[in-house]
């Protein structure tokens, strides 16, 4: 007779399977899904309808600060909106000032260079987006914002500020898009010094106001103060647009490489709004196309496009080497007297 609560007098179904075997089952499912969401893309429309099912909850959760802000805003007082409007307007006419000055600096140097009509610029359009969320942790430096695939928003699109270059778009939704900052540790970007022209690397660090530079050597020539800007490689974006400047430089005759520290120019962690760039690709100065872009400017967990792998190296054809030039004979002795 079996003792009462035992059980023995369970049904067979509700008896599930060991937690080391149902921990396996999981683990192999995770594995299985990862790899083939990083090799066969199979997740993309399933995290497009999550990401637009997830946008309405995310504009909910934020909508407190933003209203708050609001208000803010709005009770402003009167005499502070005037002191603003006044530095605005003077911001304004020394901003008309500059640009009449750039123009007629850009139409003399054209007519001294021969040609006949100045080059396009090389930001074709843009369009401002607001941020809905920012995450910024040692680990991850994101943004959200209210901008997607409704509005002509691609993956790998350029994202700037008044100041600067912030990052680009990873994931696209049909009414937002996620941003990955320059300072995330797994985003890299080509950059040039402004005074050398030394070109290299900037990684983020996973902080907001620091980017490292990991791959000079020691005798570099850079210093504290200089301004680092896009090298125009990478695919991205385009050459001369500001991205941070260098606040620690250290040596170390052990070491082979240099220890630099550069703090990003545009404020990623004050920004409201941000620029979504379009850059004209018949410009010199445009991006590469996305069939050669480097691997060091993209995120390494998006699934932006990548270079071709068909493209296989040429092989080398060295010219034949000359033969050489035959010695010179020897010269017969001259005859001496006879005797």
């Amino acid at each position: 007779m079996a003792a009462y609560g035992s059980g023995a007098d369970r049904p067979l179904y509700g008896r599930g399977g060991s937690p080391g075997f149902r921990f396996t089952v999981y683990a192999v499912l995770s594995v299985v899904t990862m790899y083939l969401d990083q090799r066969q893309h199979y997740l993309t429309p399933l995290r497009y309808a999550l990401q637009a099912g997830a946008y309405p909850i995310q504009l909910a959760v934020n909508s407190p600060s933003a209203a708050w802000r609001w208000l803010q805003d709005s009770l402003q007082s009167r005499d502070a909106l005037r002191r603003e409007n006044a530095q605005l307007r003077a911001a304004a006419r020394e901003l008309e000032l500059r640009s009449m000055r750039y123009e007629a600096l850009a139409q003399e140097n054209g007519s001294l260079r021969g040609l006949k009509q100045a080059l396009p610029p090389v930001a074709e359009r843009w369009l401002a987006a607001e941020i809905v969320n920012i995450q910024l942790s040692s680990l991850r430096q994101r943004l959200l914002i209210n901008r997607g695939a409704g509005n002509g928003v691609f993956k790998g699109q350029a994202v700037l500020d008044e100041k600067g270059v912030i990052g680009q778009t990873t994931h696209i939704g049909p009414w937002s898009a996620d941003v990955i900052l320059i300072t995330d540790p797994e985003h890299a970007l080509p950059v040039r010094i402004a005074r050398t022209g030394l070109r290299t690397i900037a990684v983020g660090a996973g902080d907001a106001t620091s980017l490292a530079l990991p791959y000079l050597p020691g005798n570099a020539d850079i210093k504290a103060g200089d301004l680092l800007v896009t090298s125009g490689l990478g695919g991205v974006f385009p050459e001369g647009y500001p991205v941070a400047r260098v606040t620690e430089v250290r040596r170390d005759a052990v070491q082979p490489l240099a220890q630099v520290r550069a703090a990003p120019l545009a404020h990623l962690a004050t920004d409201r709004e941000v620029m979504l760039v379009w850059f004209n690709a018949g410009h010199p100065a445009a991006p590469a196309p996305a069939a050669v872009r480097g691997s060091a400017a993209t995120d390494a967990t998006s699934d932006l496009p990548a270079g071709s792998p068909a493209i296989q190296p040429q092989r080398v054809v060295h010219p034949p080497m000359p033969a050489p030039a035959p010695a010179p004979a020897a010269a017969a002795p001259a005859p001496g007297p006879k005797p």
